[in-house]
């Protein structure tokens, strides 16, 4: 360990592969890599690049790099799962840039072929787009990443490619010749091209993998060749992911596994059968990290999930997806695909529909998914997935620490909130009505308490729940009035009942 990580050197960039609580996350190079600095005060003011987020949301992954002087930049697709990190780029002691997550991939494909860098419309009249933030998170952070171009008459975002040093990977295992596996990892993120993008730069590659073998692996099953790799570090108790020893049921199709708790309670339950109701048969589907990812189960419940196909931007594809801070792998996949290729094809418009999470939305149908107040989560693979969706299903609850009665007729609303979600101008646009009317997107907002969509005059209200006081539970909880639909309707009182909400038969009659 500490001769791979040894070679790190003061203002290095180090690109790192893996995602979210443990997703194939080099886990203990990161470790290694904070503890030398801690030891030694070096190196220093390295450069971070993570296409994916990185952490356990408390003390792991990119938290273990949370050291002023260790870190001068942070470029990453996701920052909520390392607190730490945040922390330091919100007082200013670090740089910071939060991009998409399939931009960044691509970005990696793009530094390994020597590619200046990434064209693409993701991102446009987000807080990535220059004329906004540029994907900056504090005033220390100057310099201009990405920036606006015009190719045959219309607008597109330029992301600039920078030279590797060192990249972090990791597989299961390094056979005889040195060549790395991944067949007990729930996702490749990239490893490849993070692997490549180090090694054209005369860079060192360090892999972290479970165990080696004495053995050849067949050619096939290669997913980072060892001429690629110059450091292998074993970590014979390597996990899953950070919630998971071991589980086959997340990297085969055939092998039974427990299925995760089907009981959706609370708001959680209202809102993710009320946004389950929009799906359609044989749909291409991608679920958000948080309140959105109840819908698959919703789908089981129905007996629905042989007719849908759930994508997740980790690469999974086709089988159920994980919720909570596992999200990001799938129980019995059909197939599991590096996650550039996966963004190839949501950024390509193939999703039929994306189930997201919100923090705020304003009077134009903009969305906040990425900052709150102090709290910064990041895009993730959000921007990426709601640029190209045909159908966005935001879900998220209609305010902030509520209070109300479910019953099997509806809502009673006890406290309506304390704080106001439906506002005159989201913190941070993460989503763009206006580009989404452009694209002629559908765009749905559902909540407990009331069911939005995004229209050429605004915002409309289209649904209220069925005990809701329209002007005192609703129209007084936004700071904006919406237009209401000539045809406004209660939702479904089936929604808040026990029963199934029979999209098994209408998926049949469809």
């Amino acid at each position: 360990m500490s001769e791979a990580v040894g070679c790190i050197k003061d203002g290095d960039t180090v690109a790192i592969g893996g995602a979210g609580a443990g997703h194939a996350v080099p886990d203990r190079l990161l470790q290694g890599l904070g503890e030398r600095y801690v030891k030694t005060g070096g190196p220093r003011k390295i450069t971070a690049l993570h296409p994916c987020g990185i952490g356990d949301n408390v003390s792991r992954g990119m938290n273990h790099l949370a050291h002023e002087g260790l870190i001068d930049t942070v470029i990453g697709g996701f920052w909520g799962n390392a607190p730490k990190m945040v922390e330091l780029a919100l007082a200013n002691k670090i740089k910071g840039y939060n991009f998409p997550q399939g931009v960044l991939g691509h970005l990696m494909r793009a530094i390994a072929s020597g590619k200046p860098g990434v064209v693409t419309h993701i991102g446009l009249n987000t807080y990535v787009d220059p004329r906004l933030e540029g994907g900056k998170l504090n005033e220390i952070t100057t310099e201009d990443l990405v920036e606006v171009i015009e190719i045959g008459g219309k607008e597109y975002l330029f992301y600039k490619t920078m030279p590797v040093d060192v990249a972090f990977i990791r597989g299961t295992t390094i056979d005889c010749e040195g060549n790395m596996t991944m067949e007990e990892e729930v996702g490749f993120f990239s490893m490849l091209s993070i692997a490549q993008a180090a090694k054209v730069n005369g860079g060192s590659v360090i892999a972290q993998v479970k165990r080696t073998s004495d053995s050849h692996c067949d050619p096939g099953h290669v997913k980072v060749p060892g001429v690629f790799i110059d450091y292998v570090v074993v970590e014979p108790d390597q996990e899953m992911t950070f919630q998971t020893r071991f589980d086959p049921a997340l990297v085969k199709r055939d092998v039974p596994y427990e299925s995760e708790e089907l009981r959706l309670e609370g708001v959680k339950r209202l809102v993710n059968r009320r946004a389950a109701m929009e799906l359609q048969p044989g749909a291409f589907i991608n679920l958000g990290y948080g309140l959105s990812d109840g819908v698959p189960i919703v789908a089981q419940q129905e007996g629905i999930t042989d007719q849908l196909v759930f994508m997740i931007e980790q690469g999974a594809i086709a089988g159920i997806p994980t919720t909570g801070l596992n999200f990001g792998a799938m129980f019995n996949p059909s197939a599991i695909v590096d996650d550039v290729y996966q963004f190839d094809f949501f950024q390509g418009g193939g999703l039929d529909m994306a189930f997201l999470g919100f923090a705020q939305v304003d009077r134009f149908g903009n969305i906040n998914s990425t900052r709150f107040g102090k709290v910064v989560t990041g895009s993730g693979g959000s921007v990426d997935i709601s640029s190209a969706a045909k159908k966005l299903v935001y879900c998220g609850t209609f305010a902030v620490k509520s209070d109300q009665e479910i019953g099997s007729d509806g809502l009673t609303i006890i406290n309506p909130g304390k704080v106001k979600k439906f506002v005159q101008q989201v913190q941070q646009v993460s989503f763009s009505g206006k580009s989404a009317l452009k694209r002629g997107q559908k765009v749905f907002y559902v909540t407990e308490r009331a069911v939005f969509t995004l229209t050429p005059e605004g915002v409309m209200l289209i649904e209220i729940a069925p005990g809701v006081d329209l002007q005192k539970d609703v129209l007084d909880m936004m700071e904006f009035r919406p237009v209401i639909s000539d045809n406004l309707r209660t939702i479904d009182m089936i929604v808040y009942q026990q029963g199934s909400l029979g999209l098994k038969k209408r998926f049949a009659g469809a």
